[in-house]
């Protein structure tokens, strides 16, 4: 009954296609899910609304301000076995409601060096948000997104966010089968199974669910 939340500080980190592709591999693993949209872009319903495919049924879009989300979490808590919550860019009021109730926070990040300094502020973000709630909770892991390991920035990134302090979970690659499988209304499980795009998600949802089930 865990409640997990990605979040960063800058656009176009892969936050909706992380949770996305997570929740199908949740469900894949016999966990009811639940995936709180609360970026006022409203991708992840978007993408859902694309097809129908498993996110349709899952997909909640949450329009109201950041001080709900809390409750909003909590009450999805009592009905899914995993609720996951994409928070929007550049709106940390959002992003520290999400670290004030998650149980597990995903701070994705990818090669560039403008990505690592937005990493840090998301992260001090999330460090206040654990401060404030005097616990352990959110436990924070990063992931390395949208990947590309042919160039030194991608081979490097693993080794720059341990630098950080913080424990790195399995990588997820920049592939054409997650934006094909976007485009289709349907997660990268569903799009392209046994692929490698979906063993990179199946591998960082092992590892996510083995932090969850401690919570």
């Amino acid at each position: 009954m865990a409640i997990i939340a990605v979040a960063g500080r800058k656009g176009g980190i892969g936050k909706s296609t992380i949770v996305g592709n997570l929740a199908a591999e949740f469900a894949a693993m016999g966990r009811t899910v639940a995936a709180l949209d609360a970026d006022p872009q409203h991708s992840l319903a978007a993408w859902a609304a694309q097809g129908h495919g498993m996110l349709a049924g899952c997909v909640e879009k949450m329009d109201g301000g950041a001080e709900t989300l809390p409750a909003r979490a909590r009450k999805a808590q009592k009905e899914a076995d995993i609720v996951l919550i994409d928070t929007p860019p550049g709106t940390p009021a959002m992003a520290y409601q999400a670290a004030l109730v998650a149980d597990l926070l995903l701070l994705p990040c990818g090669p560039s060096p403008l990505d690592l300094l937005a990493l840090k502020e998301a992260l001090a973000q999330a460090l206040k948000a654990r401060a404030a709630r005097r616990t352990k909770r959110p436990r924070i892991r990063f992931v390395p997104s949208k990947v590309l390991m042919n160039t030194n920035l991608g081979r490097s990134l693993h080794s720059s966010l341990k630098d950080m302090g913080r424990k790195v979970l399995p990588p997820v690659g920049q592939r054409v089968a997650v934006a094909e499988a976007v485009a289709e209304g349907l997660t990268v499980r569903e799009y392209a199974p046994g692929s490698a795009a979906h063993m990179e998600f199946e591998k960082l949802a092992k590892a996510v669910d083995k932090i969850a089930s401690r919570s």
